[in-house]
């Protein structure tokens, strides 16, 4: 049964970082790509990174964001730097149980296995 537990999320000042972690059980994070989306009040679920060999990020995010793993915990981290205001939102980890990421990656519409995602606060 596949299961994805993120954590890490947390009040923090704009300019500030934090790391996401997102713990799979069910399936080897090391063999499918793992897809980060965040969602906030105001807006529709965003597509954040997919980090395989080829990385892909949301222009938003760009230059801020990295992607490392750890193949004993089965566990995918997101580092994120330089957050802002706007970066607020609840952020989840999903995954499509493919090897890349595919070229609709963003679209939320096609993934089925979620987390119960982290808040992140980003606030003076």
């Amino acid at each position: 049964q596949v299961q994805l537990v993120e954590s890490g999320g947390g009040l923090v000042h704009p300019g500030g970082s934090l790391t996401l972690a997102c713990a799979a059980s069910g399936f080897e994070v090391r063999d499918y790509a793992i897809v980060w989306f965040r969602q906030s009040p105001a807006k529709a679920r965003e597509g954040v990174s997919c980090m395989r060999s080829i990385p892909h990020v949301a222009d938003s995010m760009k230059g801020r964001v990295t992607s490392s793993r750890d193949d004993r915990q089965n566990t995918v981290y997101l580092r994120m730097n330089d957050l802002k205001p706007e970066d607020t939102g609840v952020y989840y980890c999903t995954t499509e149980l493919f090897p890349i990421c595919s070229e609709n990656w963003r679209n939320s519409n096609n993934y089925k296995f979620w987390g119960q995602g982290t808040q992140v606060t980003v606030s003076s």
